[in-house]
Parts: structure tokens; sequence; C-alpha cells
């Protein structure tokens, strides 16, 4: 039997590099084109139903490799847009055999979210997600 655990906490701590540079608040208000980390955000973007459904939503929909003993970690990274749309997918490391483009692929069928807002506006917000795999 194959077994999916995502961990509870979906607001992953870890320094990443991205092509994109992550920007805040200026004294001259937003820059529409930022990308928010989800830290210093006022209001969080939220997936529809809240993460336990996000939750299950990956669960459902990720497809594991038939690999005996496949265990470990998959982290990847998105934006939430303004109009909650998820784009930039982006795989930090996977653990092989075709779980990153898995990840990517599950990603890109989820739903619209409810978009994050600092300041009253709807801004970007970069995701990061850990996926756990372990297989029997």
């Amino acid at each position: 039997m194959k077994h999916i655990h995502l961990l509870a906490v979906v607001f992953f701590t870890m320094q990443i590099t991205v092509a994109q540079e992550i920007k805040v608040e200026t004294d001259k208000g937003i820059d529409e084109s930022a990308i928010y980390n989800t830290a210093g955000i006022e209001i969080k973007p939220e997936y529809p139903g809240g993460m336990t459904e996000f939750y299950n939503f990956i669960g459902k929909n990720f497809r594991v490799p038939n690999v005996k003993g496949l265990a470990g970690k998959i982290f990847v990274t998105f934006v939430i847009e303004k109009d909650g749309s998820i784009t930039e997918i982006k795989v930090i490391r996977d653990i092989g055999y075709g779980t990153g483009e898995e990840a990517k692929r599950v990603l890109e069928m989820s739903p619209k979210w409810l978009p994050g807002e600092q300041s009253g506006k709807k801004v970007r917000v970069l995701y990061s997600l850990p996926i756990v795999i372990q297989t029997k």
C-alpha cells in the first residue's frame, strides 16, 4: 500500500534563492509585481476549504511511483497570484523517479486560492510545500 504524508507545516522555513526577488512593502506603497513571503503578509492566501482540503487534494491526485521502499521529501515553491491561480512552480528537491514532475502536475491542477493581501490590496505570495512520500 502506498502512502503520502503531508507535513502539517506548510509555511516551511528555508532560505531559497529564486529568479525573482522577494520584495516588501515600501513607504510608497505596494509594488504590484512584488512577490511577498507568507511570513510577512497581513492576510495569507487560503486554499478553498482550508489546508486540510489542500492536503486531501494533494493526497488524492498525487500518483506515487511504483518503486518498492520509495521514501523521502519533495520540496516545491510556487506563487499564489492576485487572482488566486498558482504559477512559477519550482521543484527545489525531489526523490527521483519523476516525483518532482508529479508534484508540479498536481499543483497545476489546483483550484484557485483566496489570494493574500497586504494593506488592503491583493498581492502575489511565495508559498513553500514539503510533500513526504513513504511506500511500503
